[in-house]
């Protein structure tokens, strides 16, 4: 399969995630939402702080200015803010010197609802709600965890994807959440010839490798990797569905259920996606990190029966 280049690569990334803004939410729990609105008017032009997606944002627009052509990355900021209330956000890109030029601010609706219009290929968001109804419209989507601000000197975009109900659907996972260890590798050995289907970042990771192959290859300034629990006899079919959908992914790694902390920091990922709570729990500390609240994982256990 193969994945026509895109015109460029679409974020959109809510203001929660691109700046703190702890403060001000903390005036609109406490206070409400007449003394939220004055807050960020009184502040307008004190510049927020950066947030957990700030860095992954500015390498990700830093790849324009080494693009062979045209744009390759635009960011769309979605915000749950008013236009009125979102101008100290607008003046805080410009403070930081951001080339983000649209945006929808919302007035407390819910901002997902622009994702297919802007045509975005990944949603960033501090919104649990907003992300999952982003999975639910087949746009890339997860939650920043909010601890780890990784800003490293590397000039590459190193990205990071978990495989079960991220890359590839829940399929392999539920046989393994029902039946247990033994029950999953027989499966997967079983079935080590069918590609596995598709999860909710497989066309995002499709598109990385499109924008990939705009650059020289000895230039490439976007990195990726599989990190997994997998391991052999369960990593063919892993490997035969990235040949079926004419994926090349830089790096796999298959932990066996090793704890997946210290091979991110060894890869010196820049952002990590993964659809278990406690693995993001874990490397939040460490690495700017997005849950994927999709897949068996995620549903209510009366619903895993």
């Amino acid at each position: 399969m193969t994945f026509p280049a895109p015109e460029k690569l679409v974020i959109a990334i809510s203001s929660r995630a691109l700046f703190n803004l702890d403060e001000a939410h903390a005036v609109f729990e406490s206070e409400g939402l007449e003394a939220y609105s004055r807050y960020q008017i009184e502040n307008e032009h004190v510049p927020l702080e950066r947030g957990s997606a700030f860095a992954v944002v500015k390498k990700l627009l830093s790849l324009n200015d080494r693009s062979p052509g045209p744009l390759a990355v635009e960011v769309v900021l979605l915000s749950r803010n008013s236009a009125d209330t979102g101008l100290r956000v607008f003046n805080s890109i410009e403070h930081y010197g951001l080339a983000i030029t649209r945006a929808a601010f919302c007035g407390g609706e819910p901002p997902w609802r622009y994702i297919n219009a802007f045509g975005c290929h990944l949603f960033l968001s501090a919104e649990p709600s907003d992300v999952r109804k982003a999975l639910e419209n087949q746009v890339a989507a997860a939650t920043l965890m909010a601890r780890a601000q990784t800003d490293s000197d590397s000039g590459q975009l190193r990205f990071a994807f978990d495989g079960d109900a991220v890359l590839f659907s829940d399929e392999a996972e539920r046989v393994f959440k029902s039946e247990g260890l033994a029950a999953f590798t027989e499966s997967e050995r079983a079935a080590r010839m069918e590609p596995l289907q598709g999860g909710p970042f497989k066309s995002f990771l499709g598109a990385l490798q499109s924008l990939q192959q705009t650059f020289p290859a000895s230039e490439a300034p976007i990195r990726t990797a599989l990190i997994t629990a997998r391991s052999a006899p369960a990593h063919e079919r892993v490997i035969r569905t990235l040949r079926a959908w004419d994926i090349r992914i830089d790096e796999s790694v298959f932990l066996g259920g090793l704890n997946k902390t210290e091979f991110l920091r060894a890869y010196r990922a820049d952002v990590f996606f993964d659809d278990q709570q406690a693995h993001c729990e874990h490397a939040a500390d460490h690495v700017t990190t997005g849950h994927v609240p999709h897949g068996i994982a995620n549903q209510p256990a009366a619903d895993e029966a």
